[in-house]
């Protein structure tokens, strides 16, 4: 009994924040975003916490699916800004859905967040441990950002989007194969440096902006756009899929070049891959189940469909999800 997708649900804050915004803040313009990263707008979330992003996202999912958050058996929630180091945004969660009877935790893997926590609660699902689980990626970026940075503050925007899995009889849909990866070496191209245990927040940190992320861009995009493409490439030929099999990639929206770089691989065409980072930047945890989300409400996705996921983030973590969509 294979675990399947059988409900979605997203939410993004309704504060938007074209790319004129930084131009009488950092040295950018709108021409010049649009150019190297393909994004026009993102949301921002003007207050509240990654928990509140959630929250709305997991009822349009609980509602469609017509079950109640007492029915939820785990909580997993992907993010990198969960309201606070302890308690977990998924005990956050619970307790702000009602969700009495589920118990969970988060996942920290970045961009590749979602990815790590799907492949988690399959497992689950299939081994009978849960019977309906929800997997949420969520992340509050603008609350790590350095608006003065202007090759980070531009990429980021707030969101959150979620799936709950659960078991089928029917094996022709459902979540096929998985394959995860992670390089620790890529830890100094990407990172936060304070405010974990070995730097704990002090003046110090404050004073000298160590709370913020940091990136090298030019070497996150070169590894991103080789380890995206490639473990998207190996899924499709552990499971013999052809190109023309494929309804939809569903890439991290990082970069419109390296999504693009890994459409051009795999050797699908433009109209088959899931793009909004126009609209709403780099969401990291949240990117791919917004995508998911948007596109099925859009009903854009019909059951049968063949998906490919793909992620890559800090860490480095990166992997690639095959699928074949369940919900009419």
């Amino acid at each position: 009994m294979p675990a399947y997708i059988s409900s979605v649900g997203h939410y993004v804050p309704p504060e938007v924040f074209d790319n004129k915004y930084f131009e009488d803040k950092i040295d950018t313009s709108d021409e010049w975003i649009r150019e190297r990263t393909g994004i026009i707008e993102r949301r921002f979330a003007t207050s509240g916490a990654t928990s509140d992003l959630i929250v709305p996202a997991v009822q349009q999912c609980l509602e469609k699916r017509g079950i109640t958050a007492e029915e939820i058996d785990l909580i997993l929630v992907a993010t990198i800004t969960a309201d606070n180091n302890f308690p977990s945004c998924a005990a956050t969660v619970q307790r702000k859905i009602g969700a009495k009877n589920a118990w969970g935790y988060d996942i920290s893997a970045a961009c590749s967040g979602f990815m790590y926590a799907l492949a988690t609660a399959t497992s689950m699902v299939n081994a009978g441990v849960v019977k309906k689980a929800l997997v949420i990626g969520a992340d509050k970026m603008s609350s790590i950002l350095d608006f003065t940075d202007r090759n980070t503050c531009i990429l980021f925007g707030d969101g959150a989007g979620c799936v709950l899995i659960e078991h089928t009889d029917d094996e022709s849909i459902g979540i096929k194969d998985t394959i995860l990866h992670m390089d620790g070496e890529g830890g100094k191209f990407l990172y936060q440096i304070a405010g974990g245990s070995s730097k704990p927040a002090s003046l110090e940190t404050v004073e000298n902006r160590e709370h913020f992320v940091y990136q090298d861009g030019k070497n996150v995009y070169k590894h991103a756009v080789v380890g995206m493409a490639e473990v998207a490439v190996r899924i499709m030929e552990r499971n013999n899929i052809s190109p023309s099999e494929i309804a939809y990639l569903v890439p991290h929206q990082a970069n419109l070049r390296i999504i693009d770089a890994t459409r051009q691989r795999m050797g699908i065409d433009y109209d088959k891959v899931m793009i909004n980072i126009q609209k709403y930047g780099n969401t990291t945890a949240g990117t791919i189940p917004i995508c998911l989300s948007e596109w099925y409400y859009d009903k854009k996705l019909k059951k049968g469909d063949k998906l490919i996921l793909a992620s890559f983030g800090a860490g480095f973590t990166w992997g690639s999800i095959y699928l074949i969509w369940g919900i009419d």
